[in-house]
């Protein structure tokens, strides 16, 4: 485990010593729940990567009383399996905020801030969405802390640990592959149908035929190499 946490100015809750039991996807949020929080909220991106796209975070809060079991990694699931679990998580009562940041933004910040951004942007949403509250901690994927002023704990691997993670790692990932469907309509000889944007042998072969298209992300390698000259950013399509 991992985390460091940033007071809530609204809340403040004694952190238990977060312990992780083996099988019990939900213990975390169980623990702080126990120590007074009213909301637990999962974060998590998809599509920090490709060399296309955006990067897009989401935001969940499971019901207290709901199977959390079948919320795992997005990555061990199947495009099926994840566009069921999607729609599970919209049929029982889980609070969701989704948000992005584009391809300029990314090429502005870099990748890690770009992430960022869309993490507190999923969570605006979500708070949006939940008529303005707050939740009191957020759970975290990975080892950065949401630029946010709310009680965090950052989880290495953090899929695997809080079904709530997981959640919001199912809805980012069914988001933006959603969103590569629509691109490929616009762009169908990039294959991002198939690839979802992310650096294969099919997408650089098809990037040193065809150049980058407005989708690229202009500061990453496999793509810059193949910019022309005193090439201005292209404007992004409406779907973005």
């Amino acid at each position: 485990m991992h985390g460091k946490c940033g007071m809530n100015p609204c809340v403040s809750l004694l952190l238990p010593d977060v312990s992780f039991q083996q099988g019990d996807t939900f213990s975390v949020e169980r623990q702080f729940y126990g120590h007074g929080a009213s909301l637990v909220a999962g974060l998590d991106e998809a599509g920090r990567g490709p060399l296309a796209g955006p990067v897009v975070a989401a935001c969940a809060i499971l019901p207290k009383d709901c199977d959390y079991q079948p919320f795992r990694d997005s990555k061990q699931l199947t495009a099926p399996q994840r566009e069921q679990l999607f729609a599970l998580l919209q049929e029982n009562g889980a609070l969701v905020g989704i948000g992005m940041a584009d391809p300029r933004e990314i090429e502005a910040i870099n990748i890690l801030q770009a992430s960022l951004l869309a993490m507190q942007r999923a969570l605006a949403e979500c708070v949006a969405n939940n008529h303005g509250r707050m939740p009191d901690v957020l759970l975290v994927d990975g080892r950065h802390r949401a630029p946010v002023t709310i009680q965090q704990l950052t989880l290495i691997k953090g899929e695997s640990k809080s079904a709530s993670i997981a959640a919001a790692s199912i809805i980012a990932k069914v988001t933006r592959d959603r969103l590569m469907a629509e691109a490929h309509r616009c762009y169908p000889q990039y294959g991002f149908d198939r690839h979802q944007g992310y650096p294969t042998k099919a997408h650089r072969q098809a990037i040193a035929m065809h150049g980058p298209c407005p989708l690229h992300r202009r500061t990453f390698r496999g793509v810059v190499e193949f910019l022309p000259e005193s090439d201005p950013p292209p404007a992004l399509p409406s779907l973005w």
